[in-house]
């Protein structure tokens, strides 16, 4: 199912520390908040989530559903590897598309090479918090992926509109979190925002985490487009002279296909991967092409209610 295991090593201090902090964070949540969910993309770091969910609330269930806005333009991989986690974890498993938003008139789909659906995931998110009523979207996302989200709290109000001011946020001190709020607002969490990649990467390392084979060098065929390389596939519109040739690659985040770049790689196992983020010198979301609108691209995106 595109999975791949490693024996679990011995945790490092730092990493006991950051799953602590993180562990408090989802039980704070669980404490404060009524309908809270947790945001699931399949990738390395909504899966640690999952797993320190589990930890948070054991022997029991966790207790909020996974939410998965699916823009219809997934790598295959992911979506199998979906489905195993909730069978093997017992979570609930609630999915919403954007091809329903589309269908509907709330978005309208992108056309050209350059097109993805992935910035029309906010509509679908915001659409689907109001649907469930959900008062914390609980998320992966780090401070150290980017210059936007390294501005946000961990506890970061959302308004009636779904939207984030970065100028307008509480106090955190010792880790205080204050959930108050107004009717139809809402709060991102993000307990893993004091963590950087390789401490993602050494705790999948130390507890023995299942994993996309995304993630580990295979050979596909891709589309050099500028410095990025582009996975082919139907939902992927060439350029005049774009051929698709094969690659050794992996995938370092992994998000809609049609915007997520690959590297070049021969990392086959966690060691190698370990091994190349330790080398490496630019961020993991350098090859994601819808990061390279404008210089504020994520940030314009978070503001109208993005991940």
């Amino acid at each position: 199912m595109g999975i791949s295991l490693l024996q679990p090593v011995q945790k490092h201090e730092h990493l006991r520390q950051l799953e602590s902090e993180a562990i408090y964070t989802l039980r704070e949540v669980a404490g404060q908040f009524e309908r809270p969910a947790l945001l699931f993309s399949g990738g390395k770091d909504s899966i640690v989530l999952v797993h320190l969910a589990q930890k948070a609330f054991a022997p029991g269930g966790i207790p909020f559903p996974l939410l998965h806005i699916d823009t219809g333009h997934n790598f295959e991989e992911t979506i199998e590897f979906r489905d195993e986690l909730v069978r093997r974890t017992g979570a609930t498993l609630l999915v919403r598309y954007v091809q329903d938003s589309i269908d509907s008139g709330r978005v309208r789909e992108e056309t050209g090479p350059y097109s993805s659906r992935n910035g029309l995931q906010t509509v679908t998110l915001l659409d689907a918090l109001s649907e469930l009523k959900t008062d914390a979207a609980i998320g992966g996302a780090r401070r150290d992926e980017e210059k936007a989200r390294s501005k946000e709290r961990v506890f970061s109000h959302r308004d009636v509109f779904g939207q984030w001011d970065p100028k307008n946020q509480r106090p955190e001190l010792w880790n205080i979190y204050n959930g108050s709020k107004n009717p139809g607002e809402h709060f991102r969490v993000f307990p893993l925002s004091n963590w950087t990649e390789l401490d993602i990467w050494q705790y999948i390392v130390s507890e023995g985490i299942p994993i996309p084979s995304l993630y580990f060098s295979h050979v596909r065929k891709v589309i050099q487009r500028s410095d990025v390389l582009l996975a082919d596939s139907e939902f992927l519109a060439k350029l005049p002279g774009e051929v698709p040739e094969l690659r050794r690659i992996r995938f370092r985040t992994v998000g809609d296909s049609t915007c997520t770049g690959a590297i070049e790689s021969n990392a086959s196992s966690l060691e190698d991967i370990l091994s190349e983020v330790i080398s490496a010198r630019v961020t993991e979301r350098s090859g994601r092409a819808d990061d390279r609108r404008s210089d504020a691209a994520m940030e314009d995106r978070k503001r109208q209610g993005y991940f």
